[in-house]
């Protein structure tokens, strides 16, 4: 990816080597300095340190906000998002959904968090509209791989750390270290307080929770028709409504209510008017078809399965789930004993294959369930959600996770048009 910069002495930026030449010049990241050569053989204009271009972006010029945490980034960032657009502010949202601006889709969906020069086009972007605000999801692999350097963030925040994403971490230790080296500067941070694994400096730190006292506290909640609650702040005492559902996004609403009290410095009664106007995020705990019920989420660890089901715990489930290939192997065992403790019925299939057998995934998971009685093994997706569909009951609720919103199939290196919500709706309009 190139980028003009007109009113310098090089006329474009990029970071892959290959595209330097006499008007590029090669801007050093962690991730490309192995290719310093390479650009240097491609006759780059000049090699630049990405800090050193900081400025010509203007991060310097709107508040970045930074979300990390196993579960939540997305919902919590896109609850952020919405809440600063009613409140009246202008705003940005970089994450795995895509990239916004003032309630308009600029780009689809992308990693995570793309790369620094990436981020840097989107601020710049963003500070062009006249944006207040810049929120950003943050990886873990991004903190590892210094994907966020020289970014000055006006405001850190932890949903939660479980397991996930072993295949590149190796140990949960060293995962859990990476994302609490994220909050170990002294820049304002939001911390889940009922989370034991965070770590950070205590400066400028604010914190929420629901067991734990904590500087924004829900002191009484409300999971019948959506979700309401009350949050004590010192001695303000608000309530709020939400079309959210489950326990799990009480926190997710918590995190987002919080940050936005801290950002805008409105009344927390101001911020809390404008939560129920946030629908969700499409993919997460989407309700597909109300009658019969199906709902798709993108829940693929342990811990994330576990919240979603919970939420649903006074039905009956029939859960429909893989998990993903060339990842973290040891969480895969731990899907299987979450769903097969919380479901009536467990449907194990595919989930982005990619360069593994579907066979030996779904024997990773079977390792976790001791009672196999009451699972079904079907590799093909589409057939393992329409053997749940025509097995549902009247009063029960087919659960598809893993993939969300996602409208692909990644097998080998290919990707299959596949969408869990289509194909609902397909299999339910022929019958």
């Amino acid at each position: 990816m190139k980028i003009e910069l007109p009113e310098e002495a090089f006329r474009y930026i990029t970071e892959d080597s290959k595209e330097c030449d006499a008007e590029t010049a090669f801007v050093l990241t962690p991730q490309n300095e192995k290719y310093l050569e390479d650009a240097k053989a491609h006759g780059a204009h000049s090699i630049i340190n990405i800090k050193d271009i900081a400025k010509l972006f203007g991060i310097d010029k709107i508040k970045i906000v930074g979300i990390t945490g196993t579960n939540g980034k997305t919902t919590t960032a896109s609850a952020i998002y919405s809440f600063l657009l009613d409140l009246g502010y202008k705003a940005a949202l970089q994450g795995t959904r895509g990239f916004f601006m003032n309630d308009r889709t600029i780009e689809g969906k992308t990693l995570t968090t793309p790369s620094l020069l990436n981020t840097y086009k989107h601020i710049y972007q963003a500070v062009s509209e006249g944006c207040d605000f810049f929120i950003m999801e943050v990886s873990s692999h991004a903190i590892a791989q210094k994907r966020v350097e020289g970014l000055n963030f006006e405001l850190k925040i932890l949903t939660n750390i479980t397991q996930d994403h072993l295949d590149f971490h190796k140990t949960i230790g060293e995962y859990i270290a990476t994302k609490n080296s994220f909050f170990q500067d002294e820049g304002r941070k939001l911390i889940n307080k009922d989370e034991p694994k965070a770590s950070f400096t205590i400066k400028n730190t604010f914190t929420y929770g629901i067991e734990n006292a904590a500087t924004y506290r829900l002191i009484a909640y409300s999971l019948n028709n959506a979700s309401s609650g009350i949050i004590q702040h010192f001695s303000e005492v608000v309530p709020f409504t939400s079309a959210l559902h489950g326990f799990f996004n009480l926190y997710n609403l918590m995190a987002a209510i919080a940050a936005t009290h801290l950002l805008s410095g409105k009344k927390l009664e101001e911020v809390c008017e404008v939560v129920d106007n946030f629908a969700g995020v499409s993919g997460r705990m989407e309700q597909v078809s109300e009658v019969p019920n199906v709902i798709v989420d993108f829940a693929h660890t342990p811990d994330g399965m576990a919240q979603v089901l919970n939420a649903l715990k006074e039905k009956e489930l029939l859960v429909v789930f893989g998990a993903g290939g060339d990842r973290d192997r040891t969480k895969r065992p731990l899907m299987g004993r979450v769903a097969a403790s919380l479901a009536k019925k467990v449907y194990i299939t595919s989930d982005n294959p990619r360069n593994e057998e579907p066979q030996d995934i779904v024997n990773d998971i079977l390792e976790g369930i001791e009672d196999k009685s009451n699972v079904s093994v079907e590799l093909n997706r589409r057939k393992a959600i329409e053997m749940a569909l025509s097995e549902q009951k009247e009063d029960e609720v087919v659960v598809i996770l893993g993939k969300g919103d996602e409208a692909y199939q990644i097998i080998y290196d290919q990707m299959f048009p596949f969408d869990d919500r289509e194909v609902v709706r397909e299999i339910l309009a022929r019958k």
